[in-house]
């Protein structure tokens, strides 16, 4: 009876080192990024508490002079994510001696992409709260969902602790989803991504709100109308995250071609067509939907972990070597 009191004794004592010693390796992992750690919508609770807040306070500075930044930092996070994944490798300018060009001068980014500024005022605002806590990564998703939330549109958890890349991929940054990319071409360009269907329909509603430069519509530019002329992307509501993009598809007033094939391309049919109709007939529906999809794209292929690093400026590495 005394062994076994003894060897239960040494056993409960064994099973608390271990709940311990795993305790410690977690918040170690959470705190300073241990490898393959995962993402977690309470990774900066500790670290940075303020962090959303900071973010959405920069943003609706911006907004008072801009009324375009919401949709613009949207753009950002988008076509962030579709190139080397959700690493902030868009936001870094050229750099001769690291061997960096910029993923700004690929076509879909150039003269188009915008909201940088604002990026770097929410990092220099983070920094001084809380100096290299924050990734630029994470800053343009936060951005992406607080630019939704101020439009009107759904508010969702973020999964954060992603890290900033090192590098960009200009040749990825080259074939980013074009305005005038058929339905085949877009579907394939969504599901390379692990994006589905539902995914490419509920994220091209992000066009419900913003605008787009001439150049790029159905009708392009009128007779003596500058090719960077803007036209809103949704007529009716160009401020508002809303459902009524969808009924523009339903009557074929889209103004982008990559949009309106989702409902005129023959194989919209039996792939895109109904869930457009259902986005249409629910703004529930859609909302739920899109905050999912933003959701799976921000989860692609981030940098976590002790990969990258927490870039001191959005628009640089850190300087060390690689």
């Amino acid at each position: 009876m005394a062994v076994s009191s003894t060897l239960s004794s040494a056993a409960r004592c064994s099973l608390l080192l271990i709940a311990a010693l795993t305790l410690v390796l977690s918040h170690g992992a959470h705190a300073y990024g241990g490898s393959r750690a995962g993402l977690s919508s309470s990774f900066y609770d500790n670290s940075c508490p303020d962090t959303r807040d900071i973010v959405k306070r920069v943003i609706q500075d911006a907004r008072v002079t801009d009324a375009r930044i919401l949709a613009s930092l949207i753009r950002l996070h988008f076509h962030d994510c579709f190139v080397n994944g959700c690493d902030g490798s868009l936001l870094l300018d050229d750099d001769v001696y690291l061997g960096i060009v910029s993923e700004k001068k690929a076509p879909g980014n150039d003269q188009s992409a915008r909201g940088f500024t604002v990026v770097d005022n929410i990092k220099r605002a983070l920094e001084k709260a809380c100096p290299g806590i924050v990734s630029c990564a994470d800053i343009l998703t936060l951005a992406a969902e607080i630019s939704v939330e101020l439009a009107g549109g759904p508010s969702w958890s973020v999964p954060l602790g992603r890290r900033d890349g090192t590098k960009t991929n200009i040749k990825s940054a080259d074939d980013l989803p074009s305005p005038f990319d058929p339905l085949d071409i877009l579907l394939e360009k969504f599901k390379n991504m692990g994006l589905d269907d539902t995914d490419l329909v509920a994220l091209q509603g992000a066009h419900t709100f913003g605008r787009t430069q001439c150049q790029f519509t159905q009708q392009e530019c009128t007779v003596g109308q500058d090719e960077g002329t803007l036209v809103n992307l949704d007529a009716a509501t160009p401020n508002v995250f809303d459902n009524k993009y969808y009924g523009n598809l339903l009557r074929g007033r889209a103004p982008l071609p990559s949009d309106q094939v989702m409902m005129s391309d023959p194989r919209a049919a039996a792939t895109t067509a109904p869930i457009v109709r259902r986005f249409s007939s629910s703004q529930k529906d859609f909302f739920k939907n899109f905050a999912s999809s933003m959701i799976k794209m921000g989860n692609i292929s981030p940098l976590t972990g002790r990969d990258g690093e927490i870039r001191k400026n959005c628009r640089r590495v850190n300087k060390k070597s690689y």
